[in-house]
This record gives C-alpha cells, structure tokens and sequence, in this order.
C-alpha cells in the first residue's frame, strides 16, 4: 500500500509519466529523432519545417513550433538564419556560429557578452526558421546556451522581445528610396516594402499593430500628405488604413508557395483599388479633412444625445 501510495503522489507530481498516449508533439519530436539517429536526417541539414509538419502530420502550428522547441532544447537541431532548421554539427566538428555561454568557473572561459542585440538577432533567427509564431524565451535563451531567466536581464517580457524582433526587421529593412514624391507612389512603395517583409517573414505580421506603418516608414510615407496640407490625424488614419491592408491580407491563412501567385494578384488589386478610393479624399482638399475631423466629436455629442 505505501508503494502504491508514493507512485500515485510522484505521478501526480509529475515525477513518473502517466498512463495513455504521448501528447502529438512529443510523437513527432520522436519521429524525427529517430531520423536523426539513423542518419536519413544529417548533419547540417534541414529538418522539416514549422509548416511542412503541419502539411505532414495534420497539427497546429503550435504544434509543430512545439516539436522543434523540444529537439532544439535537446541540442539536435539549431536554427541558421536565412536556411531555417538544421541539424545540429556534432561535438568536435567545428562550426560557424558564435560558441554557446559556458559556465563561469575554474578552467572555463566566458561565452560571448548576453547582449540585446544577441537576443533579438537569436530569436528573429528562430522564428525565420520555424514559421508563423514568435518564440518563447525558453527556445531563445536554449539557442543561446543560457538560462531562461538571464534573458529578462536584456528584455523587459515575451511582449517586449516580440516588439524589438519587429523594429530591428523593419529597421534594417529601411525605408525604400527612389520612388516618386508624390503622396500615392509615396504610399504604394511603403505598402509593397511592407508586404515584401510580411512574405519574408511570415511571423511579422502578428507582431505589429494594424492601425499603424513601423517607423521611420510611418514618418517616410505620412510626408507628402503633410506636404499638401491635410490634418496629422487624417494623415494617421490614411496611413493606418493601409497598413490594415497589408497586414490584415499577410495573415490571412493558406499562404504556402502553390497559393503565392492568387494571393499576389489579390494584394495588387486591393491596394490599386484602395489607393484609388485614397485620392477622392485627398483630392478634396485638406479643408474637407480638416472639417470631417473637427465634426467627428460633434457628430458622437448628438448621437450620444439621442440616444439618451
């Protein structure tokens, strides 16, 4: 009866494994580590995909980014920007990346310095490689060598690493330069510069907010219309609209390579037919901003009013 007992407390704690089938992504983690293990998976080569799992097996993408969080904190795959998911070099074989943080102690020298920079680079890394999620700060400090913890010394949250992977993006990226300086080539440039980077990299748009292009794009397009000049929040409100647009039609779902060119055609057309809505009012003049503007909390007052 004691046996019993002390088996039935550690598995309740989850000291031994219970009973009943191995969740999804633990079966698949399993697969492909067989794989690895008989070498049909070598290494430095790829291994499938956030996407090509689901394609596979039929799971979520939370799934699948589950899979190769788990053989990736196993220390069998890493992520290589620009190729995606590898599998990792085994020990003695040099390669090139910046060596893993060591422990401090006698004997053992220091990794690299844990910086910002490193983190956000690390987990932009990952996410390129893994599909359509950001990751979590367990799977970056893993790829770093490092506690989970050590990260909240460069990043505030989960939030805030998300927010800076998507600023360095759009940052590196820039704003797009010979284009004309009128307000419409000004906005059609920043849209396709936009949508170019959501095609890239497919987990950008569910880090920015839609009401809003990432600066400094936001300040690059919002210029000529200043120019001619409209009201900053109508400028604000044109912009945004546009870039709902783009990120509302980059995350639409089904976006794999046999679907790129229907989806192509349709970002073109929408934001054709959406510039040519933008110039009936632009081309009523900054006046009729001004005025729609100034009415807007006029207009809440009455109907506020009747409806009391």
């Amino acid at each position: 009866m004691r046996v019993a007992r002390v088996k039935f407390t550690l598995c309740r704690m989850g000291a031994l494994p219970q009973a009943g089938p191995p969740a999804p992504y633990l079966r698949i983690a399993a697969e492909l580590r067989a794989r690895i293990s008989s070498g049909e998976l070598r290494a430095g080569g790829r291994v499938p995909s956030t996407r090509q799992i689901t394609q596979e097996w039929g799971v979520a993408t939370a799934t699948a980014s589950k899979v190769l969080a788990v053989l990736r904190q196993e220390g069998l795959v890493r992520a290589v920007p620009g190729v995606g998911t590898v599998v990792e070099t085994p020990a003695g074989v040099p390669v090139c990346r910046p060596p893993r943080a060591a422990h401090r102690g006698r004997g053992r020298e220091a990794g690299p310095l844990l910086t910002r920079e490193r983190v956000v680079r690390a987990a932009v890394a990952i996410a390129d490689a893994d599909g359509a999620t950001a990751p979590s700060m367990r799977a970056v400090a893993a790829e770093l060598g490092v506690a989970t913890m050590a990260l909240y010394r460069c990043v505030p949250s989960k939030e805030g690493l998300v927010g800076m992977m998507a600023d360095a993006v759009f940052g590196a990226a820039g704003p797009p330069g010979g284009v004309p300086a009128d307000w419409r080539g000004r906005l059609e440039a920043a849209a396709r510069r936009q949508w170019a980077l959501y095609r890239r990299h497919s987990w950008l748009a569910g880090a920015v907010p839609c009401a809003r292009l990432p600066s400094p794009h936001q300040e690059w397009a919002a210029e000529p219309l200043l120019r001619l000049g409209l009201h900053p929040r109508a400028v604000r409100h044109i912009t945004g609209t546009l870039a709902g647009y783009v990120r509302g039609l980059a995350l639409e779902p089904g976006r794999g390579p046999e679907s790129a060119p229907a989806l192509e055609a349709l970002f073109d057309f929408g934001l054709l037919r959406l510039l040519d809505g933008l110039a009936v009012y632009v081309d009523a003049g900054p006046h009729k901003g001004r005025e729609e503007l100034r009415d807007q909390p006029q207009q809440r007052t009455r109907s506020r009013k009747r409806s009391s």
